[in-house]
């Protein structure tokens, strides 16, 4: 500065050489004089002398002239040569040897002197957010700009910043810091420092039973945070709807106004309760009038579980139907296996427990049960014809109509064989003829006999073969004990080890092979428990000398040496008897 005042100096002599020297000292120290109101820095008034295309050249009255970009001129009414503007002298020369100026700068270090002579740290000051910086935001204050932390905006968090920006709003300064001209504003503090009042108000006059208004702040998966306005209340999720809700957010939304009751005030806590659904009537009060047992409703499946599926009766009231009322005739696992969430369905309501808030509700019991009909569609000792459906290890399902299934124990599959599953007789799809041996409506269970529907080939044992008779048959089966020899198909009889021949035999092998063919005495026939006892060695006796001896009876009587005759013959043939049980709807 002092360099280009002595610059300025040394050029005023050069060209004042010409006047003499009292002359020269005179209008030197007026210009000196001049040089004292010209301090970069400082604001000066400026006069516009003319106007150009991109620039304003303006008058300080300074020996040389300076530019300013028409972009600081906001105001077109103001911009006329001649008129008077302050502006910010930046530099007395540049390197064209014009001064630098700004009226930008002016108007701003105007605007900061002011906020400084008005307004103190802690004071509240006007202002509008105007954009986004790192951290914060740019909020204008009286033509200043301040920073916003964005922290300090609101006491709750912030999801949608656009709703502040250039509205008018209120700040606490909290910090001033001259040297570096910077300004940082809290609008949190002003909130919470009005919401302290409030809350003195609040509790003073909040009490049980009263129907406030407030806002949602916030929600969980347990409820929601209502403002009070002065301090937050709980909704919990319990005490929103009489009906099911899943999560509070299927009825609540952030910042959505609501009315809520105060169901109790814990002032030495300084917690609220708040309830929604107590504003309305309990649709449990008056329900057993409103939907008593037997009566036909329509709903919406709201719900499923593996149990049963709960359906919507109206807003606040659900029932529950159980699997094991969804049908009369299908084995239904789980109910989504038929029912879909927002299906609309037809029900019986089956009970009502007012105290617990349960209805049981029936959907088989909107249609005839098939099973009333069943004993006169399918009375006992009628011939069926059916489809095997399904399998089970004691038993084979054949389905009769829609629904409706019977069941063949293996045990009446054959006559003559023992089936230990029922896949050794029949395969699924098969068409089958079968007679019915018993009919329970009450359970749901048909009993059918396979070989009750063909001819038993023991019924004309005792007319054709007698003890004593000479008979030829095909060894079938081997055992330690004896033979088993099929006589005829579905026919066998057995020849005791001790009966084979007159030598002592210790290995059945030894002596027969399965295929061949022998000849035997018949010595003993018992038509009701299906067995024939044979005597190969008595075959060498003459018809005329032939006696049933003691011996010939050796293992055919039950507890007498070396095989109980029914042992053997269930050994080979199966227990006709099974301890399993067929339970309805098994399949």
């Amino acid at each position: 500065m002092e360099q280009t005042k002595q610059q300025k100096k040394q050029h005023i002599d050069f060209d004042l050489s010409q006047f003499g020297g009292d002359e020269r000292a005179a209008m030197t120290a007026m210009y000196e004089e001049t040089l004292k109101d010209f301090t970069e820095g400082s604001i000066v008034v400026g006069k516009i002398i003319e106007i150009r295309k991109s620039d304003v050249l303006v008058d300080i009255g300074y020996k040389s002239e300076g530019l300013i970009s028409l972009s600081e001129f906001r105001d077109a009414d103001a911009l006329k040569p001649g008129s008077s503007h302050e502006v910010l002298l930046e530099s007395l020369e540049d390197d064209e040897g014009m001064v630098v100026l700004s009226r930008q700068r002016a108007e701003l270090q105007r605007s900061w002197d002011r906020v400084l002579a008005e307004f103190n740290e802690g004071d509240t000051i006007k202002g509008e957010m105007r954009g986004r910086v790192k951290g914060g935001f740019i909020v204008d204050v009286g033509g200043v700009d301040a920073f916003l932390p964005g922290s300090q905006v609101d006491v709750v968090p912030v999801r949608n910043h656009d709703e502040y920006m250039n509205a008018p709003l209120d700040f606490k300064i909290l910090k001033i810091n001259q040297d570096r001209r910077n300004i940082v504003l809290s609008r949190r503090e002003l909130l919470e420092d009005q919401r302290k009042e409030q809350k003195k108000v609040l509790l003073a006059e909040i009490q049980k039973g009263q129907v406030r208004k407030g806002f949602v702040k916030n929600i969980t998966d347990f409820g929601a945070f209502i403002d009070l306005n002065g301090m937050d209340g709980l909704l919990h999720i319990t005490d929103m709807s009489w009906g099911r809700i899943n999560h509070p957010s299927e009825m609540l939304r952030v910042g959505q106004d609501v009315e809520v009751m105060i169901l109790d005030v814990d002032l030495e806590k300084e917690r609220i309760s708040l309830g929604l659904k107590q504003k309305a009537d309990n649709p449990w009060d008056t329900i057993e009038a409103k939907y008593p047992v037997g009566k036909r409703i329509r709903g919406k499946v709201v719900n499923l579980m593996p149990y049963g599926a709960f359906v919507e009766l109206e807003q606040g009231v659900e029932g529950m139907v159980h699997v094991s009322e969804i049908s009369w005739t299908k084995r239904v696992a789980r109910a989504s296996d038929v029912l879909s969430v927002g299906e609309e369905v037809d029900a019986v309501v089956l009970s009502v427990n007012k105290d617990e808030q349960k209805i049981s509700l029936g959907i088989r019991q909107t249609e005839a049960n098939p099973w009333d009909l069943v004993a006169e569609r399918y009375p006992i000792g009628a011939r069926i014809k059916g489809k095997v459906r399904n399998f089970t290890s004691y038993g084979a399902f054949v389905e009769l109509e829609e629904g409706v299934d019977g069941m063949i124990h293996v045990s009446d599959m054959s006559w003559t064989r023992k089936v230990n599953h029922p896949s050794e007789v029949l395969n699924k799809g098969d068409e089958v003829e079968a007679i019915v041996l018993e009919v329970d409506a009450s359970n749901q269970r048909i009993s059918l006999g396979l070989k009750q529907a063909q001819e038993d080939p023991w019924a004309g044992v005792t007319a054709k073969y007698a003890v004593g008779q000479l008979v030829k048959g095909k060894v079938r089966k081997l055992t330690s004990f004896g033979a088993f020899v099929e006589l005829e198909e579905g026919v066998d009889a057995l020849v005791h080890i001790s009966q084979i021949s007159e030598q002592r035999v210790q290995n059945v092998r030894d002596v027969l092979k399965p295929g061949e063919e022998v000849e035997a005495r018949i010595v003993k026939i018992d038509p009701v428990e299906r067995r024939i006892g044979l005597s190969i060695k008595a075959a060498q006796i003459s018809d005329e000398e032939f006696e049933v001896s003691e011996e010939m009876l050796q293992g055919l009587r039950p507890g007498e040496d070396l095989v109980d005759l029914a042992g053997a013959f269930d050994e080979a043939f199966g227990d006709t008897e099974s301890s399993q049980e067929w339970h309805p709807g098994q399949s």
